[in-house]
């Protein structure tokens, strides 16, 4: 067999192994249309590395269906995270243009314009590593996951698995962790601080009482009337 043959069989092994990793990715997707995600990969993650200090360490996560999560939550989700979630098609692009300018004036990361489904393409399926492979198969669970689902399943399942703490995911495991109540009955500062630990969730975690934790809380409380939900 010559080179140039060996090199087109290699290749065509890969594609091909490329195009099933795909459709195992979408046949997940196509099922959690009705079904709750058991486990994503964020959280076999966090998982795996608390049990490297405690095997016996469990993750806090339960799965609760959308009208069992306060509004108020809701509202205080898309305010902090994604203001414009029922009208883009998985991406903001305004908002990544503004992240990747403002990361620039930097020199270094400071923002980032990931959507709520962009988010939830990360968690379900790919690690915390930033790769350009990584940004690239988000952007193809984005599509997908817009593609297969509507807002109000892809902002379910995204309450229901984000990370809220050092092993605690999902919206009823952060209320019961941080104020010992259900999802449902989430007050609206509650809320609001539950969206302002988002982007470092473990730091918030032992940290509750942060300055600028609080400082967001606040900013979030005000833009909570303007946020629409599905």
């Amino acid at each position: 067999m010559s080179l140039r043959k060996r090199i087109a069989q290699v290749v065509g092994i890969l594609l091909a192994i490329c195009f099933l990793y795909q459709l195992w990715i979408f046949g997940h997707i196509v099922y959690w249309r009705w079904y709750p995600p058991a486990m994503t990969s964020f959280m076999s993650e966090q998982q795996a590395r608390l049990q490297q200090d405690n095997p016996e360490a469990e993750l806090r996560y339960q799965w609760v269906d959308y009208p069992q999560i306060s509004s108020h939550l809701k509202r205080a989700i898309v305010a902090s995270e994604d203001a414009k979630f029922l009208n883009h098609d998985g991406f903001d692009w305004e908002g990544i243009q503004d992240a990747w300018e403002k990361n620039l004036q930097k020199g270094r990361i400071v923002a980032g314009g990931s959507t709520i489904s962009q988010q939830l393409a990360k968690n379900l399926f790919l690690s915390s590593q930033r790769t350009p492979w990584r940004k690239a198969q988000e952007a193809v669970i984005t599509v997908m996951l817009e593609a297969v689902l509507d807002k109000q399943r892809i902002f379910e399942i995204y309450l229901n698995v984000v990370e809220w703490g050092d092993g605690v995911f999902g919206a009823e495991a952060a209320a019961r962790h941080y104020y010992r109540t259900s999802a449902a009955k989430l007050a609206k500062p509650q809320a609001a601080k539950l969206a302002a630990m988002l982007p470092n969730p473990r730091y918030y975690d032992s940290h509750r009482n942060d300055r600028r934790l609080l400082r967001k809380s606040a900013i979030i409380v005000r833009r909570m009337t303007y946020a629409d939900i599905p």
